[in-house]
């Protein structure tokens, strides 16, 4: 009983910082939020580019949550560049996506697409993975040519 008791008043206490750390995340500024999924997504292609590269050992379950990564997150990316997020915490955004919305979105979604075709082949073997790997890096190429500038 005691120990319940005093489980009950930590808990209690924690409940606020809990909810501050929520608040918080979503209070993050858009650059922050972009930042974060690109390392996410960037986390991903090593494990996909390790696996094919033969510098990790391929796993099937690995290598589909991984694409999973891409499939899940890029929606969201698409939709953290509102107005006056073009500038501050380092962003690499380059002024095309807010010139060019519709082609922004067009390559995330392309960059879905391939990865929602890689999922099957790339959960079946390795060389399922390296031939389909190829589309997926090439919308990244793609995105990243157009819209990511250079790091300083």
């Amino acid at each position: 009983m005691r120990y319940a008791l005093a489980f009950a008043s930590a808990a209690a206490l924690l409940a606020p910082l809990a909810f501050t750390s929520a608040a918080a995340a979503q209070d993050a500024a858009p650059q922050v939020e972009r930042h974060e999924i690109m390392e996410e997504v960037g986390d991903a292609m090593g494990v996909l580019g390790g696996m094919a590269k033969g510098e990790r050992p391929y796993d099937a379950a690995a290598a589909t949550e991984a694409l999973d990564v891409f499939i899940v997150q890029t929606p969201l990316f698409l939709e953290l560049f509102p107005e006056g997020s073009e500038t501050g915490h380092d962003t690499r955004a380059k002024p095309a996506i807010w010139e060019d919305p519709a082609d922004f979105h067009e390559k995330g979604e392309a960059l879905v697409a391939a990865a929602e075709s890689a999922k099957g082949p790339a959960g079946e073997s390795l060389e399922g993975l390296r031939t389909a790997l190829g589309p997926v890096g090439q919308s990244c190429r793609a995105c990243h040519e157009a819209y990511r500038a250079p790091k300083n």
